[in-house]
């Protein structure tokens, strides 16, 4: 017998367990290699065979000139000066109309054209809104506020 015991006494005839003090304690620890080979054979299984079922389906798609990335972003540069004045890709703009007229044919070309707003700071707020209201009602609703970094600190000066 593998234990050492009488075949009366053994622990193959107690159904594995060993009696007494003078018995050997059953084995309790779990051989984990063999699942490790397993779970390492289903990874390469499943490594190779993952690219296969994606491109399992063969279709012959139609093509489109609509679905095309535009390749530079389209935006329009909205100005006010110190003094009020609206201008319009570097264009002086004359009047509210004038200014609607623009923004809506620049809506027409691309629902996606960004309008970069850039206002003097001593520009009124109500006045800034304004310019956002038309540009919206024309239907350009991104609309970017164009600041500048405030200068570094000097070496030395207290942080504002």
């Amino acid at each position: 017998m593998a234990f050492g015991r009488s075949a009366l006494g053994s622990a193959a005839a107690s159904g594995g367990r060993a009696l007494g003090s003078g018995g050997q304690r059953p084995l309790s620890d779990i051989n984990v290699t063999p699942l490790v080979d397993v779970m390492l054979v289903l990874l390469v299984i499943f490594i190779i065979t993952a690219p296969l079922m994606a491109s399992s389906i063969k279709l012959d798609l139609p093509r489109t000139d609509a679905g095309q990335p535009s390749d530079t972003p389209r935006f329009v540069s909205l100005v006010v000066n110190a003094a009020g004045e609206v201008f319009l890709d570097e264009q002086r703009i004359a009047g509210d109309d004038e200014l609607a007229a623009k923004l809506q044919a620049a809506a027409g070309r691309s629902r996606d054209t960004e309008v970069q707003l850039r206002a003097d700071r001593s520009v009124p707020y109500g006045k800034v809104v304004e310019l956002m209201g038309i540009a919206n009602q024309a239907g350009l609703s991104r609309i970017g506020f164009v600041t500048e970094a405030p200068p570094p600190p000097a070496e030395g000066a207290a942080p504002r």
